[in-house]
C-alpha cells in the first residue's frame, strides 16, 4: 500500500477511534505518557479464559499515538494472552504502515504497545510472578 494510503488509515483511526472509553470492570487498568511529546495512553483490559474478553484505551496525543492504540485494541481484541505478550515493535509499526518512522515517532506509535505490556505485568504479577519477569524485561525495551 501507499503512504498515502496509511496515512489516511491513521487519519481515520484518530479521528474515529475503535474501543476508545473506559472499561469499568477490567482485570487491568495501566497508564503511561511519553514525557517528549506529551502522548498518554491508559488501557483498560478484560481477559476471560486466557484470552482478551474486552479491551479500551483513553488517551490525548498527537494522531500516531492515539490511531496506534486505536489499531491494537483492534488487532488484539478475543486473542490469546500468550500471542498478546509476544507482540513486538516491528508488528505494531507493519500494523499501522509506518515502517521509516524517526526516533520521537516511534516513540508515540508504541506508546500503547509500552502501556500494554506493562498492563501484562501487571496482570501476570497478579496472577503468575514468575511470568512476569519476563514480560517487564520487554516491555522496558520498547
Amino acid at each position: 500500500m501507499s503512504d498515502d494510503i496509511y496515512r489516511e488509515i491513521i487519519l481515520d483511526h484518530y479521528r474515529n477511534p475503535r474501543n476508545k472509553g473506559k472499561l469499568l470492570d477490567a482485570d487491568v487498568s495501566i497508564h503511561d505518557s511519553n514525557p517528549l511529546c506529551g502522548d498518554e495512553i491508559d488501557i483498560h483490559l478484560k481477559v476471560h479464559g486466557d484470552k482478551v474478553k474486552d479491551i479500551k484505551f483513553e488517551g490525548r496525543g498527537c494522531a500516531i499515538s492515539q490511531a496506534s492504540a486505536s489499531m491494537l485494541t483492534e488487532m488484539i481484541m478475543g486473542k490469546p494472552l500468550t500471542s498478546v505478550k509476544d507482540l513486538t515493535k516491528d508488528d505494531i509499526l507493519e500494523n499501522i504502515g509506518l515502517l521509516n518512522l524517526g526516533p520521537a515517532r516511534i516513540k508515540c506509535a508504541l506508546l500503547s504497545l509500552k502501556v500494554l505490556k506493562l498492563g501484562m505485568v501487571k496482570y501476570y504479577t497478579d496472577r503468575d510472578p514468575d511470568s512476569a519477569k519476563k514480560l517487564e524485561t520487554d516491555s522496558t525495551s520498547l
